[in-house]
């Protein structure tokens, strides 16, 4: 007798196992993962079953593996749900649709849409039509890098308006995204970036100054229809500062806001999204708005704050595609603390004293969750190389800890 679904999750990583641990804790499915390489976050795990690809991420090797996966669990399940951990993973699935459709649920937007989401340069023009805030933006081509005037003072944020062709050049030096604070560091950060053999446009933004506590992020869920069913909004009060991690979250706070849910609900539902969505913004203590910086068109790898708050991701998924349910959208306002890093790194790095004793009285109050700690899921062996992967951040910090008021 056939299982109801199977979720089919590309990525082996912290992403991947919140994914798998939402479905368990909501369903008692096992998940399958697919990856280019084995990572620690999946590993010794009952509930996520991992199939290593090596090369997954090229197109060719990507569509004989998926048919593989297909022509041996179309057998088991009724449904097998794709879903993505990574822009690549997800520029693959979007762009072999025609192929895919027949043997997976696809809970992506179309290809026209996706592009236009992804590039950040793009995006902002978007942001413009549909009166979003977002910090002021310059656009640096090859044509002008030579003759920039700047319509906002230093320090600048730059960062690459294409992060999928970015992730594919190496040079030294290399961050994610940069804190420029002259004119001749902007022009090396620039030379640098456009000698790597990069090919897209570079963004420089005027600089919000603030804590890792003024960062927020934002989880959706829009149906087959683009009618947005879940929203949950969590403030983050610690991020990693390494070079090519920062921004990457490891503390947040589950809260909600009813204007900017407004006002998100709204553009997704204009522009017909589907699936999942996740929203990077600044508070801008100068004129007191959240700035967006950019949209992942897929659940963020620190998405798992979500079901912690108790908006499982997996539901609103599940309702729409399995159960074909259409309720109510709902919108989170709960306070729960979600952690990528030992409490410790809270005491020394979250600068705003009054957060940070909101944080350590979510923890008082046991109201916090580890993605990788799943009582459900526990050996020796993983309890082992969880615990390894984040005592790593004791090290981390020191070598690259977060400055209080950048």
């Amino acid at each position: 007798m056939k299982k109801s679904f199977l979720p089919i999750i590309l990525g082996t990583d912290a992403n991947a196992y919140g994914l798998a641990r939402s479905f368990h804790e909501e369903y008692k499915v096992r998940s399958l993962a697919l990856g280019k390489a084995p990572l620690l976050e999946t590993k010794y795990s009952k509930i996520i079953d991992v199939k290593i690809y090596p090369n997954l991420d090229t197109n060719e090797v990507f569509k004989k593996a998926l048919m593989e996966i297909a022509n041996t669990y179309k057998k088991q399940y009724d449904k097998l749900i794709l879903l993505s951990c990574a822009e690549w993973y997800t520029n693959l699935i979007v762009d072999n649709r025609d192929l895919l459709k027949e043997y997976f649920i696809i809970p992506f937007m179309d290809k026209k849409l996706k592009d236009k989401l992804e590039d950040k340069e793009a995006f902002y023009e978007i942001c413009e039509k549909y009166n979003l805030d977002y910090p002021k933006t310059f656009i640096v081509t090859k044509e002008n890098k030579d003759n920039i005037s700047l319509p906002f003072d230093y320090p600048v944020a730059v960062k690459p308006s294409n992060s999928t062709e970015y992730s594919k050049v190496k040079f030294d030096g290399k961050e994610k995204s940069y804190k420029v604070n002259s004119e001749d560091e902007l022009k090396k950060v620039i030379t640098d970036i456009f000698n790597s053999n990069y090919q897209g446009h570079i963004i420089v933004q005027d600089f919000i100054p603030g804590n890792d506590d003024t960062m927020w992020v934002l989880n959706c869920y829009s149906n087959q229809k683009g009618k947005v069913k879940m929203m949950c909004l969590g403030r983050c009060i610690l991020e990693e500062h390494t070079p090519y991690g920062v921004g990457n979250y490891k503390a947040i706070i589950s809260d909600g806001n009813r204007e900017l849910y407004k006002q998100i609900k709204t553009f997704l539902e204009k522009i017909g999204y589907v699936g999942f969505s996740n929203f990077d913004f600044k508070y801008d203590y100068r004129d007191n708005k959240f700035k967006l910086f950019e949209i992942n068109i897929r659940q963020g790898r620190s998405s798992f704050f979500t079901t912690a708050a108790g908006y499982n991701l997996s539901k609103y998924l599940v309702e729409d595609y399995i159960l074909n349910e259409n309720k109510d959208t709902v919108y989170n306002y709960n306070k729960h603390l979600w952690l990528a890093t030992p409490k410790k790194m809270l005491y020394k790095y979250v600068y705003n004293k009054e957060v940070l004793q909101e944080a350590l009285n979510l923890i008082k109050e046991k109201k916090y969750t580890y993605t990788l700690k799943y009582s459900k899921d526990t050996n020796l062996y993983r309890l082992f190389w969880i615990n390894r992967i984040y005592m790593k951040d004791y090290k981390l910090y020191k070598l690259y800890p977060p400055k209080d008021g950048d």
